[in-house]
């Protein structure tokens, strides 16, 4: 599917920038945004350039982890370094690329899709824990790792995460932000990081670090570190994607999801693209929807078809694919309304096909090739 550009989309990168009929002024183009942009350089024209940040979201069992996973292997062409971090804890992504459990340790996992004549790029893999980030965290402002080491044997994190529970979220997303920020020799470490972010009934609260950190402190260090990872995720840099299937709830999570970052304070957190996930082409021409789920299929032409056909039984096979037939056609009306009820977002959307044999690396290079070949990437 083509993706459309956003109702109102903001200008000068405020909103997918690059493809026709879209604001092509980026974040970092004169007169958009200071010198202090995060925003690299890229030479290929996709609906989220300069974005560096792809935070994906969606409901439990529409595939968030291997969407997530297919767009961080479409991101990283081109010798581009992408990092995919996993905030939850699953082995998520582990179990998508069918590798040992993860540690809390960057490491290379798979290697992005060749681009023309550049070099193929790189994905790390990093699963993230708040304990883990707190000791970092300790140590980058504090000095105080083997300290927090030993004051995690006692259960400091969880007493801490009782007391605030924002915390949890302010070290993990304060993670994804400072891998976007990192620079090493005087270039960026990454240039893109992909978020499997938490579920999108979560999400909102997840992503609003300085609600979560208005009762934990207003000055020093928590606070600071709180305002930078806040600077990033309501920047042109950050999008939030979301990831559905054709029906009714997970589409209504989805735009409610959306319709929550659309009216957070501050100007709310940019808004990504829809990708669908386990699309099933359709069967029948949309022209013969309608009678075929009206119960139209004559069953005694599909009989004596069956039964030219050598095939036994002939009467009853037909009752049953008859009934198979509307049954289908009924399925596909019905995710003809939610693709409706998804336009009224405004967002690209993106097509990703059902992959009926299970998903493998091949799997997830399928997924990201489509999603490149849409512009998502």
């Amino acid at each position: 599917m083509t993706p459309r550009a956003p109702a109102g989309a903001p200008e000068c990168g405020q909103g997918p920038a690059g493809r026709k009929g879209r604001d092509t002024r980026a974040p970092g183009d004169p007169g958009c945004a200071g010198p202090d942009s995060l925003q690299g350089v890229s030479t290929r024209d996709t609906d989220w350039e300069g974005v560096r940040l792809h935070v994906v979201t969606g409901k439990g069992g529409t595939g968030k982890t291997t969407v997530a996973s297919a767009l961080a292997l479409a991101l990283a062409s081109g010798g581009k370094r992408v990092l995919l971090m996993e905030v939850e804890g699953r082995q998520g992504i582990a179990q998508v690329f069918d590798s040992p459990p993860l540690p809390y340790e960057e490491r290379k996992i798979a290697v992005g899709p060749a681009d023309n004549a550049e070099p193929s790029g790189d994905v790390y893999a990093l699963v993230a824990d708040p304990e883990s980030a707190l000791l970092e965290y300790l140590e980058m402002f504090y000095n105080l790792r083997h300290a927090g080491r030993a004051l995690t044997r006692f259960g400091v994190m969880d007493f801490a995460t009782t007391i605030a529970p924002g915390l949890r979220d302010v070290l993990l997303t304060g993670k994804a932000t400072e891998a976007v920020r990192r620079k090493k020799g005087g270039k960026l470490v990454y240039d893109a990081v992909v978020m499997d972010a938490p579920p999108t009934g979560r999400i909102g609260r997840f992503l609003n670090v300085t609600s979560e950190v208005s009762g934990l402190a207003r000055v020093g260090p928590i606070r600071n570190h709180a305002d930078t990872v806040q600077k990033v995720i309501h920047s042109p840099e950050t999008a939030v994607h979301f990831v559905t299937t054709l029906e009714e709830m997970p589409v209504q999570e989805a735009l409610d999801g959306i319709a929550e970052l659309r009216d957070m304070p501050g100007g709310g957190i940019q808004v990504g693209g829809i990708m669908i996930n386990m699309v099933r082409p359709l069967e029948l021409p949309r022209s013969q929807l309608r009678d075929v789920a009206a119960g139209s299929v004559d069953e005694h032409e599909l009989a004596i078809g069956l039964k030219a056909a050598g095939l036994g039984d002939s009467v009853r096979l037909a009752a049953d694919l008859a009934a198979e037939l509307t049954d289908e056609a009924v399925a596909a009306i019905g995710q003809e309304e939610e693709r409706r009820r998804l336009a009224e977002a405004a967002q690209p959307r993106y097509d990703l096909p059902m992959i009926t044999d299970g998903i493998d690396l091949a799997g997830l290079y399928r997924l990201a090739a489509a999603l490149r070949d849409q512009g998502a990437a």
